[in-house]
């Protein structure tokens, strides 16, 4: 039986999420006073609100901590954002609640939602904080209250959307799919792997890979957004756990391939062990065009130095910088694929290597515009 004093204190946790939520969600200024000043607020919001209503519609295609990091930065140009994340979690909180629950993983999802939020700061300190004793141990409060949202609805999809609307953000968060998938793969040395942790362990060992179950059908929203999009962004994300998975579903391949969308590839800043190790920049974009049935159009690439001390600290961990070579440059222009690259190193908390939002939204921005015209 659940400990009363652990459910009473995760009721008094949910309780302080709606509170704090209440002010996030729209209302009328204009009603609650007539002071000049609120006016003008209420009237520069306005007039930002249409500017981010006629942005151009962006389908990102991904999951982790590198799609939630694209949006961060995305929402600032524009309201039409449709973010396609993978379901194959296991790991973690996600994994459990997956395993014990039968839920599709929600950490992934959970985070692209705080990120296009329109108060991202006090949201993502609430909603991932993570419990650390007891029956609740290593669960972050936002996958538990996407757990009960889905309980309640009776529906993975349902319950997303309707955090989707309560918190009022900047674009959609879709699943690719609600039906239960796994990945499967075969290694070099014809090895069969299943799951996502012995896919990420053997990535760059990688020969082919699967969905199962082959038949898995994508959200129809998801298939919607595509034909309409201004640009289509794969990445950043790791490679063979959050990009593929998405366009292993043949639908969603299908519509991404044959939408006459321009696509962009957003690189990595660095490999990961196991996943993606001795890989250049080139391996990973050929596994994208082997599954995708076609090159994309564009490739984003970091071209800042990255300090020396965070570099030692990632290569301790087996992870290399990944810049691209004068022959990939060449390689790439042979396939029609232009470059585009920018200064996009940024370290959060002190601590982690990440995408810069800002600088990687306004370039996207760039590219949108471009094919447009």
């Amino acid at each position: 039986m659940p400990n009363p004093i652990v459910m009473i204190a995760l009721g008094f946790l949910i309780g302080c999420v709606a509170s704090a939520l209440i002010p996030i969600m729209k209302f009328d200024r204009r009603k609650s006073t007539g002071r000049t000043d609120h006016r003008r607020r209420d009237i520069m919001e306005s007039v930002v609100e249409q500017r981010l209503l006629q942005g151009p519609r962006f389908v990102c295609v991904g999951g982790g901590t590198g799609l939630s990091t694209l949006l961060s930065g995305l929402k600032s140009f524009t309201r039409n954002i449709t973010a396609v994340v993978a379901v194959t979690d296991e790991g973690g909180s996600s994994g459990r609640l997956r395993q014990e629950w039968g839920v599709l993983p929600p950490g992934d999802v959970r985070n692209c939602i705080v990120a296009l939020a329109e108060n991202d700061n006090s949201l993502n300190q609430l909603l991932n904080f993570r419990f650390d004793r007891g029956e609740l141990n290593g669960h972050s409060l936002g996958n538990l209250i996407l757990l009960a949202a889905c309980e309640l609805a009776g529906d993975f999809n349902k319950a997303v959307e309707a955090l989707n609307r309560m918190l009022a953000i900047r674009g959609r968060v879709l699943p690719v799919t609600t039906e239960t998938v796994v990945l499967h793969g075969e290694t070099v040395d014809n090895e069969f792997v299943k799951g996502e942790l012995e896919i990420s362990e053997n990535g760059s060992r990688m020969k082919r890979m699967w969905l199962e179950p082959a038949s898995a059908k994508p959200l129809p929203d998801v298939i919607e957004a595509i034909p309409s999009a201004a640009l289509i962004v794969l990445g950043p994300g790791s490679l063979f756990t959050s990009i593929l998975p998405n366009l292993l579903i043949e639908e969603v391949r299908d519509a991404i391939r044959d939408s006459g969308v321009p696509k962009a590839y957003v690189a990595n800043l660095m490999t990961q062990r196991g996943e993606t190790e001795r890989m250049n920049i080139t391996a990973h974009l050929d596994w994208i065009a082997s599954v995708l049935g076609a090159m994309p159009d564009y490739i984003v690439v970091n071209q800042t130095p990255i300090p020396a001390d965070y570099l030692a600290l990632y290569r301790e961990r087996g992870a290399e910088p990944l810049y691209l070579s004068r022959e990939e440059e060449r390689y790439l222009e042979r396939n029609k694929c232009t470059i585009v690259y920018a200064d996009l190193v940024n370290i959060k908390d002190g601590k982690y290597l990440r995408h810069h939002s800002q600088n990687l939204a306004e370039i996207l921005m760039s590219i949108a515009r471009e094919g447009r015209d």
